[in-house]
């Protein structure tokens, strides 16, 4: 028994991927060294709480109390030990005051903090089917484009415009300076090695210099993979049910629909090759399959979508032609 075969190339897509984390305050220290403030990031996010540690190379912190407000609210009084404070929106300014008295001396410190908005946005450029509502994966020996959206606010709640910040990029550790400057708000970097991590971060200043904040992204590439679904002359492209195992063709043809996902596609879409019982048969996303003669039997269907690399996948299906099919009465 033979197939026929023919193809239909499909275009393929990338959505954008969003992902969060936040950003910057400045922070000030007044009334001495005796006692510092901080908080564990140094780009606390809008909205968010922090925690207020204190610190002191010359008073016994251990033995001393803590009073401690928030924009005049005194939210803490106990042992002088870490506290949460609970932060408002982008460019507000939370006012922490703390008050220490340690064997019959009293000392005052405050800590200004101004969060700042920053988000990176990830945009992977690997492969997806058309109108997937998922978001795109980072490909192996691929490439992620990488994009800060800042949302720096002064004190009336002014926006500084994003075209004139100065952003910072840092991956792994070490500052892109090609990618760096003015304006820069986007950078494009090689995905990780396989099993590893890799780290982003971006410094966003505006103009005058006294709004900053900054954020960070990890991220690991993943493997990529290609399933195989059915496309019904009438509903279209099953994307509800991946086929696997083995596949029984009914009528007098099927068309089949393979979908690359997390291909690097820097230089192009995947290309799928078919094979009918280990034979090349067709190349493209889709191939239809049409029984010949009579009888039933059976046959290997499989694939190799391969990247602008030397990255691949592949899967196959066991073929059913020919066996009869009972109807709703079984007959």
């Amino acid at each position: 028994m033979r197939f026929g075969l023919f193809i239909a190339l499909a275009v393929t897509l990338l959505v954008p991927v969003v992902t969060g984390a936040q950003v910057i305050s400045g922070l000030e220290n007044v009334g001495g060294d005796t006692f510092t403030m901080s908080v564990g990031t140094p780009y606390p996010a809008p909205y968010s709480q922090v925690t207020v540690t204190l610190s002191s190379n010359s008073i016994p912190l251990t033995n001393a109390t803590l009073s401690a407000s928030v924009n005049g609210k005194q939210i803490y009084a106990g042992a002088a030990t870490t506290f949460p404070v609970q932060l408002g929106a982008a460019g507000t300014a939370t006012t922490v005051r703390a008050t220490v008295t340690s064997q019959g001396s009293t000392y005052n410190q405050r800590l200004s903090i101004e969060p700042q908005d920053v988000t990176i946005i990830a945009e992977p450029v690997s492969s997806a089917p058309p109108l997937y509502p998922g978001k795109p994966s980072v490909p192996l020996q691929g490439n992620v484009r990488l994009v800060a959206i800042a949302n720096l606010r002064n004190l009336n709640g002014i926006m500084a415009n994003p075209s004139t910040d100065a952003y910072v990029w840092t991956v792994d550790g070490i500052e892109i300076d090609s990618s760096s400057g003015v304006g820069k708000s986007s950078i494009d970097i090689p995905s990780p090695l396989e099993y590893r991590e890799s780290t982003v971060s971006v410094v966003v200043t505006d103009s005058t210099g006294n709004l900053i904040g900054g954020t960070s992204f990890s991220y690991t590439a993943v493997d990529p993979i290609v399933r195989v679904y059915e496309n019904d002359p009438l509903l279209g492209i099953r994307y509800d049910h991946a086929l696997s195992g083995s596949y029984s063709i009914t009528g007098a043809e099927a068309t089949l629909y393979a979908a690359p996902f997390s291909l690097p596609i820097s230089n192009g879409a995947p290309t799928v090759q078919w094979f009918l019982d280990g034979s090349p048969a067709q190349t493209g996303n889709s191939v239809t399959l049409r029984p010949a003669g009579s009888g039933e039997g059976s046959a290997a269907l499989s694939l190799t979508a391969s990247g602008d690399n030397a990255t691949n996948a592949a899967a196959g299906l066991s073929l059913i032609f020919g066996a009869k099919q009972n109807n709703l009465f079984g007959l």
